[in-house]
């Protein structure tokens, strides 16, 4: 799927190319958090660009019910977002809560969830034929990818933002 993202404007010409052009290092930023965190999308459209800290690899993000999380990310997510953090600081936002907003629509406004579940159809749509790919299936992902490499289902409820243990182990201990 990311190397789709990535690729998939190669082919493409007059202001279908330029649109993918556009947002071509949008996308891919907030693919590759989704699968590289397992966040919700409510909280990939909540954050703001200070939420991201570069020197010790963190983002903060605030979970349901408001409650604030500090959570790690790899180098390669921390190389895609800050390659699209450049680009996103020359584009002048719509109002004050897009200025600080990480992720812009086209309008310059702030992302909203359903913008990025349909953006993350339309690619995997065509990457991924057979399957149907959500945000919510990145999220999925990234937790069982993390409980077959710890083995840890509390660090698996904990770095998803379950309250309950109980639904992590429903859905990621039984694989």
């Amino acid at each position: 799927l990311l190397d789709y993202i990535e690729h998939c404007g190669d082919q493409l010409t007059g202001q279908r190319k330029a649109y993918y052009e556009k947002t071509k290092l949008r996308d891919l930023a907030i693919v590759t958090l989704l699968l590289g965190t397992g966040i919700r999308v409510s909280e990939c459209v909540g954050l703001n660009i200070d939420d991201i800290n570069f020197d010790d690899l963190s983002i903060k993000v605030t979970r349901k019910g408001g409650n604030e999380a500090i959570l790690y990310i790899s180098n390669e997510v921390a190389e895609v977002l800050l390659a699209y953090i450049e680009q996103r600081r020359t584009v002048e936002a719509a109002d004050d809560d897009a200025a600080a907003a990480l992720f812009l629509s086209g309008q310059r406004k702030r992302m909203q969830q359903r913008s990025i579940q349909y953006l993350v159809q339309k690619y995997s749509r065509i990457a991924t034929p057979l399957k149907r790919i959500t945000p919510h299936k990145l999220r999925s992902t990234y937790g069982t990818n993390l409980y077959r490499q710890s083995g840890d289902i509390y660090l698996v409820a904990d770095v998803l933002g379950h309250k309950d243990v109980n639904t992590t182990r429903k859905h990621y201990a039984e694989i």
